[in-house]
């Protein structure tokens, strides 16, 4: 079972604890005692880890002992912006999910009959740290529903059948940093993506839940390091999502598919995003046509797609494979936001050169 630990207050914070309670009165005592507990909980196996992210509060740290943790691990509870709820772990320990099984739903629903085979699934749980551990040998690796505001810090997806982290359903805010993700596409390689933010329009319906799009805005995607063997982008931004951050990344291209026009490491279908400071490469196997790409579905007026990027200060090695290192699919669709590529960014190894569009001086 999992041993809740409640922290140990030193003699002088219990001693100007008791000396707050009598100076402000019995009402501050009151408001005190309701703020929520900082509690930690460990775990040592799979039984346990489940029954801890169903019994998890704001202020809640679970703690992941090493080891391999087979099940389906779902949160459906959030923290709070100030209080989060933490998973943490060491990177040997490993979650698993040797789903799917049962009968799925139309859309994508945690139910007892049900088990998606996501190694991590957070669904309308915002405000979480996840710090640390693995997932890995699972359908999809970790998927945020409808949880915004959840940090994701050096953990480790590896070998997973579709995606690796998927931001979805409105997770906004939300960032993924430090972390390695490898392997992925092994069942599907048209959908094993590194990173996914949004959906597509076409899963709108069943992800769109603001104002009919995906809104997973002002996610920030910093200092990881994304491949080998990652099937399809490394990081897919999708329509109808905007303002995020891509910073700091390692791209290893050698082993990308190809397969549904997935032959980058960036396609930006979303608007007003900063690409910065990334370095990119690629060697064969693997199929590649260039290093960023933008695109631009029509989904409505409200929603302009792949406009207004900025690009600045990446270092792109093509491998003698790609034709740019920034491809700016259409310059028309964007005329009244446009992307935008500095002349800080560089590319070696390209049979066209840095990009199609004219370069801003000065980034």
């Amino acid at each position: 079972m999992a041993h809740p630990r409640k922290p140990r207050l030193g003699w002088l914070a219990l001693a100007l604890t008791g000396i707050a309670a009598v100076t402000v009165g019995a009402h501050s005592s009151a408001v005190a005692d309701e703020r929520p507990e900082a509690v930690q909980v460990d775990v040592g196996t799979a039984e346990e880890l489940i029954k801890a992210l169903a019994e998890a509060q704001p202020g809640h740290t679970i703690n992941l002992a090493p080891g391999e943790y087979r099940g389906k691990f779902v949160a459906r509870t959030g923290g709070e912006k100030d209080n989060p709820i933490t998973l943490t772990g060491p990177r040997d320990a490993v979650l698993v999910n040797d789903g799917p099984s049962g009968s799925a739903p139309q859309c994508p629903t945690p139910s007892q009959d049900w088990d998606s085979g996501y190694g991590l699934w957070l669904y309308e749980s915002g405000n979480w740290n996840l710090s640390g551990f693995t997932v890995a040998e699972s359908k999809k690796g970790i998927i945020l529903d409808d949880s915004p505001g959840v940090t994701v810090d050096g953990v480790h997806v590896h070998d997973v059948e579709e995606e690796g982290v998927h931001f979805r359903r409105s997770s906004a805010d939300g960032v993924i940093k430090h972390s390695r993700i490898e392997k992925t596409g092994l069942a599907k390689p048209q959908y094993g993506e590194g990173v996914y933010i949004g959906s597509a329009h076409s899963n709108w319906d069943c992800h769109g839940n603001s104002g009919g799009a995906d809104r997973s805005d002002r996610v920030q995607v910093l200092d990881n390091e994304i491949g080998p063997a990652v099937a399809a982008e490394h990081i897919d931004v999708k329509e109808g999502t905007t303002a995020g951050v891509i910073r700091g990344n390692t791209f290893n291209g050698q082993g990308i598919a190809g397969q549904n026009s997935a032959d980058s490491w960036l396609d930006v279908k979303g608007s007003g995003y900063l690409l910065e400071d990334n370095t990119g490469n690629f060697a064969p196997p693997g199929v590649f046509a260039n290093g960023y790409e933008t695109h631009n579905p029509g989904t409505s007026p409200a929603f302009p797609n792949g406009c207004g990027n900025v690009w600045k200060n990446n270092a792109s090695d093509l491998g003698d494979t790609g034709e740019y290192a920034i491809k700016i699919t259409s310059v028309s669709k964007c005329e009244g936001d446009p992307n935008v590529v500095y002349d800080s960014n560089t590319v070696t190894n390209a049979t066209g050169g840095l990009t199609n569009i004219d370069v801003t001086p000065g980034g």
